[in-house]
């Protein structure tokens, strides 16, 4: 690579503390700043013996941080200097913003190394906002599906809400999964947060002539008041008619205190809501579809 000027120097230059000579010793141990340093070898090194460079190997000898002249070292004989060349291929501590992603060795950086926050190991992964997450759970976690347990007889004019009969479906090999819901006098509590998927099935007979139902996902998000999500309906010329009707939606479930859903129908001459606790013929089920 061509330089502008001189070609950088690259190694790890120090000077060691003044050494006082012994009478009639070789061997003294080299410091910088009062702590022992271990040269690479002798060849690393520039010596100045009473005003003369020493030849590495046959002048002096290094042993960790020991230099060992030829021979020994009289009194008026003065130590000019020791100076450590170092590693002439180390770089010793990199500048800031020096090391570049190319400089890198791959696979160098270890979980170790990293400060993100959060517990690192195999069940986490590290997410943008350098912490590290579980893993989210794949597919659909919670699944319930509850039934009206008995025909709900209606008659003339009116509306009406399903506040008893219900139980969780427990017949036919059910499937089930999560928490599930939990159910009071028809008010359906979530099990926790998420995006639901509400469905309602209804069957119906009628009873008597010219006969209309529409049923109701009724939802309340302050567990007071209630507003209609969804609607089916169906209709009945002549008495003693089967029809049945379904309808979904996606519900927001933010609080699992407040947010809350029931189901309603409005008719206007007579017939009954089927139900049955072996068979589901009016059922409703709760999918949770992922977070809120």
């Amino acid at each position: 690579m061509a330089y502008i000027g001189k070609i950088p120097t690259i190694g790890n230059f120090q000077v060691c503390d003044a050494i006082s000579v012994v009478n009639g010793q070789a061997a003294y141990t080299m410091q910088v700043g009062g702590v022992n340093v271990s040269p690479e070898s002798a060849n690393h090194m520039l010596v100045s013996l009473n005003g003369i460079l020493q030849a590495p190997t046959s002048s002096f000898t290094v042993s960790g941080s020991t230099i060992t002249f030829a021979s020994n070292l009289v009194t008026g004989d003065v130590i000019d200097f020791i100076q450590i060349l170092g590693n002439v291929l180390d770089l010793g501590v990199p500048s800031d913003n020096t090391v570049t992603t190319a400089k890198l060795a791959d696979s160098s950086v270890s979980l170790a190394k990293l400060t993100a926050t959060g517990t690192k190991d195999a069940t986490t992964f590290l997410r943008g906002d350098n912490s590290f997450q579980e893993v989210p759970a794949g597919g659909i976690t919670e699944a319930d599906q509850w039934r009206l347990t008995a025909d709900l007889s209606i008659s003339g004019n009116g509306s009406t809400t399903v506040t008893a009969n219900l139980e969780r479906v427990d017949t036919n090999t059910p499937g089930f999964i999560g928490t599930g819901m939990s159910e009071s006098s028809g008010v359906f509590t979530f099990p926790q947060t998420g995006i639901y998927k509400i469905t309602s099935n209804w069957m119906f007979l009628a009873t008597a002539d010219s006969t209309f139902l529409r049923m109701n996902n009724e939802i309340t998000t302050d567990n007071s008041t209630y507003t209609t999500a969804t609607e089916a309906g169906m209709s009945h010329a002549e008495y003693n008619q089967y029809s049945s009707a379904s309808s979904a939606f996606t519900f927001d479930v933010t609080n699992t205190t407040t947010h809350k859903v029931r189901f309603t129908f409005r008719h206007n001459n007579d017939g009954s809501v089927l139900g049955s606790s072996t068979v589901s013929k009016t059922n409703f089920l709760f999918e949770r579809l992922g977070d809120t």
